[in-house]
């Protein structure tokens, strides 16, 4: 599933090749790609003919392009293999093809929505006061969004009765942050994915988040993280940041700080990646 960094990939390329376009046709291919846009696929092409496309946007994972003329956009869903590409009108279509948009210009590319296993799509939803799609409305902000409060994040934490990666993931205390990313900070930080929030300090949790936005900065610098084909940029592209992964994935191999070897665990349907040395566990109260 892609991560902030994957996704912010994927914005710029929008706000560069598509951001103030106008769209003559849409064409949907696959019914599943646009069942989050409960009116139907006629509907959501013939309300998106004619729309100008306003400057791509995204909060945490969630990525929407706000129409220029009236209050609604465009969500897309990635789900777990969606691409979003800009191709030459001239190009064959892809395997795996669902959403086509064409434009009224010269510049002879068009939008295409691609999906092999068909979990995401896009839909057309009315925006909330502050601009989201109202549907993503009671997402929180992510770490680098300015108007994201560090305080009330640490204040969050401790109160809450959980542990911290299963914090790090609650898209309603921080968005964007998913399983990669999280066990890298967490390895960064010195901290088990089983510590409870409640004995986080307010200098570690401020550490834990300078982590958060390192690594995901570091990510997005490269292109984000793919480990196949399915997560590309825009123009087809993968990132190679997981080249430079200290945890996740890393099960066996020796840890880079202390050359213990990394373990992984089954956690909520999926793995955590740690070292038992540098990340010890904590202590089970009797």
């Amino acid at each position: 599933m892609p991560e902030l960094p994957e996704v912010e990939v994927v914005r710029r390329g929008l706000e560069r090749w598509v951001a103030g376009r106008t769209i003559t046709e849409v064409e949907v291919l696959h019914p599943r790609a646009v069942r989050r846009h409960l009116a139907g696929g006629e509907d959501f092409a013939a309300r998106l003919k004619g729309q100008r496309l306003a400057v791509a946007q995204r909060r945490g994972k969630y990525l929407w392009i706000p129409l220029a003329d009236g209050d609604l956009s465009v969500l897309g869903h990635l789900g777990m293999s969606g691409q979003l590409l800009v191709q030459p009108e001239a190009a064959p279509d892809e395997k795996h093809l669902r959403i086509r948009l064409r434009f009224d210009d010269t510049e002879g590319t068009e939008l295409r929505f691609v999906d092999q296993r068909t979990f995401g799509g896009l839909s057309l939803h009315d925006n909330a006061p502050d601009g989201l799609p109202d549907v993503i409305a009671h997402i929180a902000r992510d770490p680098f969004d300015p108007a994201f409060d560090d305080e009330a994040f640490h204040r969050a934490l401790r109160l809450r009765r959980t542990t911290i990666k299963r914090a790090l993931l609650d898209q309603s205390l921080i968005s964007g942050v998913g399983n990669i990313y999280a066990d890298e900070a967490l390895w960064r930080a010195r901290l088990h994915y089983d510590r409870p929030t409640a004995t986080l300090t307010r200098p570690r949790s401020v550490e834990l988040l300078g982590h958060v936005r390192d690594v995901m900065g570091a990510a997005l610098m490269v292109g984000g993280t793919s480990f196949d084909s399915l997560y590309v940029n825009v123009n087809g592209e993968s990132g190679y940041f997981d080249r430079s992964l200290d945890a996740y994935g890393r099960e066996d191999e020796p840890c880079r700080r202390c050359g213990t070897a990394m373990r992984r665990r089954p956690w909520m349907n999926r793995s955590s990646y740690f070292c038992p040395r540098c990340q010890r566990p904590p202590r089970v109260s009797s």
